[in-house]
């Protein structure tokens, strides 16, 4: 490596500033380097001036309400994600255990209990989305798939009884998220975190009213369905996030994401629409506050 190549874990260097402030939809702070100060001012500092911490777990989910309820610029989701409930009941991130095997183990009971402190967390102020929940396919082997839509149900329900935003996250189970949220009726606000379709199921969630959110993958080069759906996505429903320290945007892919990072994404999406910068981040900071209701 030359000795002026500042490699591949090094942070990124701070873009322009934006004009007008936006937020960053979906961050997860607990898993970057350097403290939460750090992590805010920087944001600031390039006009991100509001983040949403969003938890994963029950360890996470705690530290996110703890964080929004000591920094007036941090907003918190809580759950448990599509691929941690699985691991709850059946002991194991692939599935390979057996349903009644995990049910003599007490794997089920061990999902309700964490869910009713899900539940719990939702009701604090500072907690303003139920997610990340949703569905993966990807991760989650075909044993884990009735663990983990049982979990997606019961936060859909949470998000409803306590006026919370869902926040989704769909891999690689598009048809079978939409299924669900159609069955159990979805929340009043919706958000596709990362969103990861294509311009046609752009269209059923824009009619559904759902929100889609942005991250640093629709700058990569093989991302043109994302670009696709950003482009026929209703302006008032579209999001932007880092999902940091995951995702960074292109120039700086492969190296640690943060949400001083999102101006990269907000410019790159704003040539994909044809927009000004100023006036998509506009929407975007609006469209954030409409959609978890701070």
């Amino acid at each position: 490596m030359p000795a002026n190549d500042p490699g591949k874990n090094a942070a990124p260097p701070l873009p322009e500033p934006l004009r007008v402030p936006v937020a960053d939809s979906h961050t997860h702070l607990d898993m970057q380097s350097g403290t939460v100060e750090e992590a805010l001012a920087r944001a600031a500092s390039v006009g991100v001036t509001t983040v949403v911490q969003v938890g994963c777990d029950l360890k996470g989910s705690r530290w996110a309400a703890d964080t929004a309820a000591a920094y007036d610029a941090v907003h918190a989701t809580v759950a448990l994600h599509p691929n941690e409930a699985p691991r709850i009941v059946l002991g194991d991130p692939g599935g390979s255990r057996s349903r009644q095997g995990a049910r003599e183990a007490g794997g089920d009971a061990a999902l309700d209990e964490a869910l009713a402190e899900i539940d719990r967390l939702a009701t604090l102020p500072q907690v303003k989305g139920v997610g990340e929940t949703g569905l993966d396919h990807f991760r989650t082997g075909e044993e884990g798939k009735e663990a983990q839509e049982r979990s997606f149900r019961a936060h859909i329900e949470i998000a409803k009884r306590h006026g919370k935003t869902l926040v989704i996250h769909d891999r690689d189970a598009h048809a079978d998220v939409l299924r669900v949220l159609k069955e159990e009726g979805a929340p009043e606000r919706t958000v596709f975190h990362c969103y990861s379709g294509d311009a046609e199921m752009a269209e059923v969630c824009a009619r559904a009213g759902y929100y889609m959110s942005f991250a640093g993958n629709v700058t990569f080069k093989n991302a043109q369905n994302l670009r696709d759906a950003l482009a026929v996505a209703p302006l008032e429903l579209v999001l932007v996030e880092t999902d940091a320290p995951f995702l960074t945007p292109v120039p700086y892919r492969g190296r640690p994401n943060a949400p001083y990072l999102v101006p990269v994404t907000v410019r790159a999406m704003a040539a994909v629409r044809g927009i000004d910068e100023d006036a998509l981040a506009t929407a975007l900071g609006a469209n954030t506050a409409r959609a978890f209701g701070y």
